[in-house]
């Protein structure tokens, strides 16, 4: 069965600058509270032994998300465009924009449709001054997306801000409300308030979920797990959040959920294979 990674940071250009490589101690310490080792390609910043650890789990492609960012470390859209120029079908690329110059961002989204990117990723808690997801500086960036049908990744959840207001899913089921027609794809999967998303996204059918490394063993995965074997089936999307998870050791577990499947494979690699617009 093949299978997309829906947010994937691979050891390359602008990544090896974030957080997340150059604080091994505190990425490891990360993964290891996840209950997993840290994977040897994310140790050895190896993009050969991602690609291997990749291949023997039948992880055929990638999601690879531009981010604006002090705290993690940003990655420019100029970066992730290049690794996909690089790994063409293998790598796809999610733009990043910063939402305090609303003229430049919506160029920007311009720019990076236009260079081949799959979509806008929006990380409110994460900016360099954090605001919230229904920030009314990001309206008019949301109306852009949602009248040009761009696949909108907004992150929310884990550690998505400053504090746990940012992961609030009440300001997602706003934006969701006033854009009904944005498909909305939220990564961590709005954890801990797996309840909560998971009305939002009975209520928004515009509102997808993408739990990554807080679906494993966490608080709340029964809960996904019905959802997405049930009425989300077509709306969850299979995610690592590598390196901070294994890619080989999270997809050994993934695939043993008790998920029929019909709707394993549309988690593991149909949904995100038609948003992606790749031939499934």
């Amino acid at each position: 069965m093949k299978i997309i990674d829906f947010r994937l940071r691979p050891p390359l250009r602008g990544f090896l600058d974030t957080v997340m490589y150059t604080d091994a101690s505190r990425r490891n310490r990360f993964t290891r509270q996840l209950g997993f080792e840290p994977a040897v390609s994310a140790e050895q910043k190896s993009l050969d032994l991602l690609l291997e650890e990749m291949d023997s789990v039948n992880v055929v492609a990638g999601v690879v998300t531009a981010r604006v960012s002090d705290y993690f470390g940003s990655v420019s859209n100029e970066d992730v465009a290049a690794m996909c120029r690089d790994y063409p079908g293998r790598l796809f690329g999610m733009a990043a924009i910063d939402p305090t110059d609303r003229k430049k961002a919506i160029e920007g989204i311009d720019g990076a449709l236009a260079a081949g990117f799959k979509g806008v990723t929006i990380e409110p808690g994460a900016y360099p001054v954090p605001i919230y997801a229904d920030d009314r500086r990001l309206y008019p960036i949301y109306a852009y997306l949602e009248d040009r049908n761009v696949p909108t990744v907004i992150m929310t959840g884990g550690n998505a801000g400053p504090d746990l207001s940012y992961s609030d899913p009440v300001t997602l089921d706003r934006v969701a409300g006033d854009f009904p027609d944005l498909r909305i794809i939220v990564s961590h999967g709005n954890w801990p308030w797996v309840n909560e998303i998971l009305h939002v996204a009975f209520r928004r059918p515009n509102v997808s979920l993408s739990p990554d490394m807080y679906f494993y063993k966490m608080p709340g995965m029964n809960d996904y797990i019905q959802a997405a074997n049930s009425w989300m089936a077509q709306r969850f999307f299979f995610a690592t959040a590598y390196p901070l998870v294994p890619i080989r050791e999270y997809v050994d577990w993934f695939v043993r959920l008790p998920l029929k499947r019909e709707n394993m494979e549309r988690v593991l690699y149909r949904n995100a294979a038609e948003l992606l617009g790749i031939d499934p």
